[in-house]
């Protein structure tokens, strides 16, 4: 895949759309947003230009024209590492989808590498790992023979899961975050891997997290069916979601996170064998400054012994 192309390419475009940038930041939206449209037309193959200017017109208000910036820059970027489909879906403009496109959601993470520890612990306030770590340990204390972290990130997670492990293993959709958790030295073999499609087949585990991830899955019956194979008879399945008030499964969230109800998690879960053995809201980290909830789940694979109902007598 192509680097994705920041720049315009032409010095006098990317000069328009700087100073549109600063009347955005000002407030003047509709001023920002007719300055980079007419930018555009010295560049108009800009796939990141087009999806700019659709934010600034969804923030004057203006959706359909937003909704147009943003088609344009599905046309020129198929792959969609921009997010402009999950945008038009934010605006009604394109039905639900089950999941993000993989290709956001790795661009995003190699984007964020770099300063993601520091971002996500020291201003965001992020104490999931902590908190995921104690809920593990009080369902089962002691060590495990293989713990997998889905999702791993730079091993914030595999920080704590490192003195219980005997073996760790993490994946992860982004190969610069793969580098940063490398460079820690606490995994034992590290892969990239898209969990929409991901199969392990190596030896089960008796441990699998997945810490602040679902968020950019969206439907969780695909991933909690491979978890379900993934894990020993007797496993422990640690996870996180953001929360959604009400009944509805999951909804696409303004930030383009992805929220779950607890009755669906725990309804898909079931489905796929588990027993919820604890189920803990939990401030998950800030977000402009405000707290974003969450629920931390521990669940326990059921034995198929377990799972068959008692015959009568």
């Amino acid at each position: 895949m192509k680097p994705l192309q920041t720049s315009s390419g032409d010095l006098n475009t990317d000069r328009r759309a700087d100073y549109a940038e600063m009347l955005h930041a000002s407030g003047d939206h509709p001023a920002a947003a007719e300055l980079l449209l007419g930018a555009l037309e010295l560049a108009p193959q800009w796939a990141m230009g087009w999806f700019r200017l659709g934010e600034m017109q969804e923030a004057a208000g203006a959706f359909d024209q937003a909704a147009q910036a943003w088609t344009m820059a599905l046309k020129l970027e198929p792959v969609d590492r921009l997010g402009a489909g999950l945008k038009l879906q934010l605006i009604g403009k394109a039905p639900a989808t089950a999941a993000p496109p993989s290709a956001f959601v790795e661009t995003l993470f190699d984007h964020y590498a770099g300063t993601f520890d520091e971002a996500l612990v020291d201003k965001l306030g992020y104490l999931l790992p902590e908190f995921l770590d104690r809920a593990i340990r009080a369902a089962r204390p002691g060590r495990f023979r293989l713990a997998i972290d889905l999702g791993c990130g730079t091993g914030l997670m595999g920080q704590r899961l490192r003195p219980i492990a005997d073996r760790l293993e993490g994946y992860d959709i982004s190969a610069r975050m793969l580098g940063k958790a490398r460079a820690k030295s606490i995994y034992d073999h590290l892969a990239k891997a898209n969990l929409q499609t991901f199969s392990h087949t190596g030896e089960k585990a008796d441990l699998v997290v997945a810490a602040d991830v679902f968020i950019y899955v969206g439907a969780l019956e695909g991933v909690m069916k491979t978890v379900a194979r993934m894990l020993a008879g007797d496993g422990l399945f640690a996870f996180s979601v953001e929360t959604l008030a009400g009944t509805t499964d999951f909804t696409l969230q303004s930030s383009r996170r992805y929220a779950h109800s607890e009755i669906y998690v725990r309804r898909v879960l079931a489905t796929n064998g588990f027993s919820t053995l604890s189920a803990e809201t939990t401030v998950i980290r800030q977000d402009r400054r405000q707290p974003v909830e969450g629920l931390a789940v521990v669940a326990g694979k059921l034995l198929e012994a377990d799972t068959v109902p008692p015959t009568s007598v």
